[in-house]
């Protein structure tokens, strides 16, 4: 059994992640997701990846899985406990020193010309399920002051000596397919592996997204 620690991305929150926990208890592994303290303006990214640590607490095998904004999360976890692998699920790979703001820019990511939430997000998940989680993500992003964490550099010098794999999805209007494998080539040095589905893979594709946390698991 192996212990998977899921981290949502910015605006998101634990309830993105509850299908995949679903399937993967079904395959017989442990799961903790956690929302992230986005309500505190004075937060700090270390008080996010200690948010995780503390709910994991001392459960063996910890794979961490970091979701779009939750790459800058992730790493810091690993550096808080010792984590059997990192799986970065389309997110943004942080630098040392970097600022989530400065991400943007400094990474070459471009804007996208889709205004719409469930277009850009959610446009392989069934209607009424992504209508619940905006409206569910939404409520607590009336309460999100992220002022500290989204400002302060990314505090490791390095990347944690963990064994990392990331995952593009090859639907993913967010994080598009080039700017990723781009991304990952010269942020990491390695080829991501691809599943089909939108930036919330989790929600359009759970069982194949434990499908693959569960190959990882296996190959530890």
């Amino acid at each position: 059994m192996t212990t998977f620690a899921l981290i949502h991305g910015g605006g998101g929150s634990a309830f993105d992640w509850h299908l995949v926990e679903a399937e993967l208890r079904r395959l017989g592994h442990d799961t903790v997701a956690v929302d992230l303290p986005m309500s505190d303006p004075q937060a700090r990214l270390w008080d996010y990846a200690d948010a995780v640590v503390q709910a994991a607490g001392e459960r063996p095998d910890l794979v961490v899985v970091a979701h779009s904004w939750g790459g800058f999360v992730g790493p810091l976890v690993c550096a808080r406990v010792k984590a059997a692998a990192l799986v970065l699920v389309t997110a943004m790979i942080p630098s040392p020193g970097e600022a989530p703001d400065d991400w943007w820019e400094r990474s070459g990511r471009t804007s996208s010309d889709i205004e719409d939430e469930y277009e850009l997000f959610l446009h392989d998940v069934p209607r009424e399920l992504a209508d619940r989680v905006l409206a569910h993500d939404r409520a607590l992003a009336e309460k999100m002051s992220m002022d500290r964490a989204v400002h302060e550099p990314w505090p490791l010098t390095a990347w944690p000596d963990v064994p990392t794999r990331y995952l593009l999805c090859r639907d993913d209007r967010f994080f598009t397919p080039d700017f990723v494998r781009r991304h990952v080539e010269e942020r990491l040095g390695i080829v991501p592996d691809e599943l089909p589905g939108s930036h919330m893979v989790m929600l359009s594709r759970p069982r194949e997204l434990a499908d693959y946390l569960d190959q990882v698991a296996d190959g530890l």
